[in-house]
């Protein structure tokens, strides 16, 4: 298993698209950017046939340090949240499948 980063997406932007070195690293860079501005701005960024990123609140709460087990509270925070839209979920789970009986394995 590999890890897709931006390099790879510039890469295939420039192998398979004929983009020059310095457009796909505009189109790469400028793309996090939107997203990213999107979500800090609290809109939801909907990718379709991907999925959506969304900004939740999170809201203070008590926790415990494990460890220790002393008692403390834990901030409230913004976080990202992925949904996984309708095609790839069915592209996951099709793969899953082939997979498994590649293997020997159900389900």
């Amino acid at each position: 298993m590999s890890t897709l980063t931006k390099a790879a997406l510039r890469a295939v932007l420039i192998q398979k698209l004929g983009f020059d070195k310095q457009e796909a690293f505009d189109f790469v860079d400028d793309f996090f950017k939107e997203v990213s501005e999107a979500l800090v701005s609290g809109d939801r960024v909907k990718l379709s046939g991907f999925g959506s990123f969304v900004l939740n609140e999170k809201n203070a709460r008590p926790g415990r340090n494990p460890k220790t087990g002393e008692d403390f509270e834990i901030a409230a925070r913004r976080v990202v949240t992925f949904k996984v839209g309708g095609k790839l979920k069915d592209l996951i789970e099709s793969n899953t499948h082939e997979i498994a009986e590649k293997e020997g394995r159900n389900g």
